[in-house]
């Protein structure tokens, strides 16, 4: 198959998505990681529309890229003004980038509509826009915005749009599907119609309001479109754009055509999540190919079978995209699942003859309590190497005792002793804390630092609590998961039970015994 160009517009259009917000900073780290992804275009923003983007194109002039080109988003010049002296096309021209992208109406509704103005002008300023920035030096594309509403309601209109552009010189001409609502097969048959009498390069620009921004696109790639413009993860306006980390690998291991590389490609999932990371949001772990589910397996039938061939289950090897298979441990799993989770962290089971069925059982016995093990890998691992004949506990936990007293005129006092056994050794020990859980610990490492200083690197990062069952009201079984790291590893414990101090404490005590039995022991 030929090339398709990746055209990236994250930062302009991905950032209209609903609570995201780039700052100048953000923008500039993105810029370098899908610069490094291999990505041909990347639209950094709309120079003059407001201060952040005017100084982002500012900072860009020092860049050097290795593999996009970057690109500055504007629209065609003002009604009734001549595009050499519109302000907004200067500001264009003074970010000083090599290409260009202009936004006009392919659509006589939006023409007489919203821009309120004739069919005539609208053709005047894009003729006028495109010309004029090419008469500068630059690589213009243009994006004919609402084409495909505007094709079925005047078909003969947005078609002139496409021409008036070539004619202007455009370098590109993009089809958008800006309300996101065509259908599939209508995109495949305009898009075909529009290659039989438009002789200049194609793009496609298409929105998720229908959830099909990315079966449109590629649809339109098979009928002749060689440039596709989305955004990573999808992020965009109302349901967002097309999604650039389904795009690129369907592209490449699904159709064959040369977008981006083999080696770049397997970068895929590390830069979707780093753009994650970087607009604050949480990683959708359900993405296509590189949400941390795409390649996960929990039902029992399931792990069986891609034990024996990953092909089994998985439409493309994880590796090809930079993700990794998981094995989910859960009541739902049976033996498989014990045997391969527990092979990911080095303990053969089979070769052990331990009574892996009996395990099995008793995860499903624990999960009927509320303790949920899939999310919880560090405490799913704890209970297996417990089970190991030769285990030793970095410490055991004898009793603690929490107590919670309200005085008159003062605030809530928490105060946690704990006794704890490490290698013969009694120590007991107490601490304060905001609230009973944060005393609990306090008391806990306090006693545990003494032996082991590196667990002063552990840090709580996230702690939840979900009640299971609102029927018994107070007396509810709730589960508590926490999330904690030492700056370079992340682990995640459970734990559950009516008392949510017990159920914290499972979780907190598994949190902080399994970096011990890992890699910080020593």
């Amino acid at each position: 198959m030929g090339k398709v160009w990746i055209y990236d517009t994250t930062l302009r259009d991905g950032a209209q998505g609903e609570g995201i917000s780039f700052t100048v900073e953000d923008k500039i780290k993105i810029t370098r990681k899908l610069d490094e992804l291999g990505v041909h275009y990347i639209e950094g923003g709309w120079p003059g529309a407001n201060p952040k983007d005017t100084e982002f194109f500012a900072k860009a002039r020092s860049f050097h890229f290795n593999n996009a080109r970057l690109v500055a988003f504007g629209s065609t010049c003002r009604c009734y003004t001549e595009a050499c002296d519109d302000p907004q096309l200067k500001a264009l021209l003074d970010a000083e980038t090599p290409v260009i992208t202009i936004v006009g109406k392919s659509s006589d509704f939006q023409v007489t509509r919203v821009l309120e103005t004739t069919l005539e002008e609208n053709l005047r300023m894009i003729a006028g826009s495109i010309s004029y920035l090419k008469s500068r030096g630059k690589e213009v594309m243009f994006d004919a915005e609402h084409f495909f509403d505007g094709f079925a309601a005047n078909r003969a209109y947005a078609l002139r749009t496409l021409e008036v552009a070539r004619e202007a010189g455009a370098d590109w001409l993009v089809l958008c599907d800006t309300n996101g609502g065509t259908l599939t097969s209508r995109i495949a048959e305009v898009v075909e119609a529009v290659g039989d009498v438009i002789g200049a390069p194609l793009g496609i620009h298409t929105h998720n309001d229908a959830e099909l921004a990315v079966a449109n696109t590629l649809a339109a790639v098979e009928k002749g479109v060689t440039l596709v413009q989305g955004t990573m993860n999808g992020y965009g306006e109302r349901c967002g754009n097309a999604n650039l980390c389904s795009i690129i690998p369907n592209l490449m291991l699904k159709l064959g055509y040369d977008c981006i590389g083999d080696d770049n490609l397997r970068l895929l999932t590390e830069a979707s999540h780093y753009v994650s990371e970087v607009a604050n949001l949480v990683p959708n772990p359900h993405l296509p190919y590189v949400g941390s589910s795409a390649f996960a397996h929990k039902g029992g039938m399931h792990v069986s079978a891609v034990a024996k061939s990953s092909a089994a289950y998985e439409h493309v090897s994880p590796v090809a995209v930079g993700a990794t298979q998981r094995i989910v441990v859960s009541e739902l799993g049976g033996k498989s699942n014990v045997l391969l989770g527990a092979q990911r962290f080095g303990v053969d089971l089979a070769s052990q003859g331990a009574d892996v069925r009996q395990m099995a059982e008793r995860i499903k016995y624990l999960e009927s309590k509320g303790f949920r093990f899939e999310d919880a890998e560090a405490s799913f691992e704890l209970l297996v190497r417990r089970t190991q004949p030769n285990y030793a506990p970095p410490f055991r936990v004898l009793d603690f005792l929490v107590l919670v007293e309200k005085r008159k005129g003062d605030d809530l006092l928490a105060e946690a002793t704990v006794k704890i056994d490490v290698g013969g050794q009694t120590i007991h020990t107490a601490a304060e804390g905001n609230g009973p859980v944060n005393a609990l610990d306090a008391a806990l490492r306090k006693a545990l630092l003494q032996y082991y200083p590196t667990l002063g690197t552990v840090r709580l990062v996230d702690y939840k609590v979900r009640v299971l069952e609102d029927s018994e009201g107070t007396a509810s079984t709730v589960r508590v998961s926490i999330e904690s790291s030492d700056g370079e590893h992340t682990w995640n414990t459970v734990g559950s039970s009516t008392n949510i101090i017990e159920a914290s404490w499972w979780a907190l005590s598994d949190s902080l015994e399994y970096p011990l039995v890992t890699w910080l022991r020593e």
